[in-house]
């Protein structure tokens, strides 16, 4: 029996895929749980259209999204964080203050889409690598660069007395 998939179904196929299953397990399992439809001559005339028209529409997303990528790819976007004169940041630097600082280059970005290599929050001043997915498989990578606001309290900014080490 041929069926239309309506959803990614595992060891099976991917959404919108027509494929070959027996009898019981189309009418019995897949057809009653939402997941096919039978693969009648009209359905796969609509299938057809609606492939046509998601690719089109796929077609402008990819584009604007290749767009939005190529601004930031390769950027060093400054991040301003409070922090002590030994470098550790009062709190963290996370995806929210990246995507703002971004945002203030002119380009918006969805913070759920951000990610930072190898770890979730930024704790200290430097310059890191970091990511944006803006569609399926198109992503930017760009540096962050932590740096400090300069108020430092006067207790922090007093130079620390060195003890000449022993040898």
């Amino acid at each position: 029996m041929e069926i239309i998939l309506k959803q990614d179904v595992a060891n099976l196929g991917h959404k919108d895929d027509i494929v070959k299953v027996k009898n019981g397990y189309a009418v019995n399992y897949l057809i009653p749980q939402g997941m096919a439809i039978l693969a009648t001559e009209s359905a796969k005339k609509v299938l057809a259209e609606n492939i046509r028209q998601r690719a089109h529409k796929e077609a402008k997303i990819r584009e604007e999204a290749s767009a939005l990528a190529a601004k930031i790819n390769g950027l060093t976007v400054k991040v301003v964080a409070k922090m002590s004169s030994k470098g550790k940041i009062f709190g963290s630097v996370g995806n929210i203050q990246i995507a703002e600082a971004v945002a203030a280059l002119g380009v918006e970005i969805d913070r759920r889409n951000v990610t930072i290599a190898g770890m979730d929050n930024i704790k200290e001043a430097g310059i890191y690598d970091a990511s944006v997915k803006f569609y399926k498989d198109i992503k930017a990578d760009f540096k962050v660069e932590v740096v400090g606001d300069g108020t430092e309290t006067a207790e922090e900014s007093a130079p620390a007395a060195e003890t000449p080490a022993a040898e």
